[in-house]
């Protein structure tokens, strides 16, 4: 598929996957696809970051190469791997054929045979559906070394091998940055891209989220759902349920043929929306009926 021309176009490209984009999240989508910049996203947990880089890669038919951060992340893990086991292999069996080329046998073993191709290499590959989507998640994770690393390769994207030389991209690849904002990312990357924050969805756009991936919710169930989960939030909780929280808990609800939600069904299911036990013990007795019949009066009718 050819890059949308529009914002309108990214908004309908983004719908088609499930994904319910408003028109602020699409424009800087769109400049990113329009740029050939790479995208940088914040936001907390569960707010649909990672299913843009998801639903972007299905709409524009691409691959979808997905580097998940974590401590202790290095340029060598990111990028590529000599397969070690494989190499130990030939270099017994040049031994016991005799007579091997020293030169010839180093040769080989570093080459693509014995290459193990991680992330950022494989974005740098030429691909005959178009550059794929390189979706770095999470880079509040890592340290500031891998971050001053990942700052020179999405520059000229291109990385080196020693062993083999310098690989450039032949052409950039999509790049979606994400970050729950565990803590401060550089300046230096971030002026690098172009930067949106991804903020909890209102009622209307939450609504058409769940209406777009729990289709089989009916209106007054995901209307309840909706009204709780934006209330719960204004509660002092450890960790705020996100849209994946909303959706993980509209099909657990479907699931156990829920029609309505009361303080019972909420003090069974509330493992689906709430992470922490601390946050469920508040949640306790008479508190889960009170934030229901304040998100219920916030209803008008349907």
């Amino acid at each position: 598929m050819t890059q949308p021309n529009s914002i309108d176009a990214v908004q309908q490209m983004l719908g088609a996957q499930g994904y319910v984009c408003g028109r602020a999240l699409a424009t800087v989508v769109f400049l990113s696809l329009k740029l050939g910049r790479p995208l940088f996203l914040e936001g907390e947990a569960g707010v649909g970051k990672t299913e843009i880089a998801k639903a972007l890669a299905a709409g524009l038919k691409r691959r979808l190469i997905r580097l998940q951060c974590y401590e202790g992340l290095d340029a060598s893990s990111a990028v590529y791997e000599w397969n070690f086991p494989a190499q130990m292999v030939a270099i017994r069996t040049a031994e016991a054929s005799g007579g091997a080329d020293r030169s010839a046998l180093q040769a080989e073993l570093f080459s693509d045979e014995y290459l193990i191709e991680r992330p950022l290499l494989q974005a740098m590959r030429p691909d005959k559906h178009g550059a794929p989507v390189l979706l770095i998640d999470e880079l509040d994770r890592t340290d500031e070394p891998f971050e001053a690393f990942l700052l020179e390769a999405l520059s000229d994207f291109q990385v080196t091998i020693p062993e083999l030389g310098t690989v450039k991209a032949p052409e950039p690849p999509v790049v979606i940055v994400t970050s729950n904002r565990t803590r401060e990312v550089h300046d230096a990357l971030k002026r690098r891209c172009l930067y949106h924050w991804v903020d909890y969805p209102d009622f209307e756009r939450e609504m058409a989220i769940l209406h777009a991936r729990a289709p089989e919710a009916a209106d007054a169930l995901s209307r309840e759902v909706v009204a709780f989960v934006q209330r719960l939030r204004t509660e002092d909780l450890f960790k705020k349920p996100g849209v994946a929280e909303t959706i993980d808990w509209a099909k657990c609800l479907l699931a156990l043929d829920v029609m309505n939600l009361s303080p019972e069904v909420i003090g069974d299911t509330l493992g689906a929306i709430l992470k922490y036990q601390d946050d469920i013990q508040k949640l306790q007795g008479s508190e889960a009926k009170r934030i229901l019949d304040e998100a219920k009066a916030t209803l008008e009718p349907a």
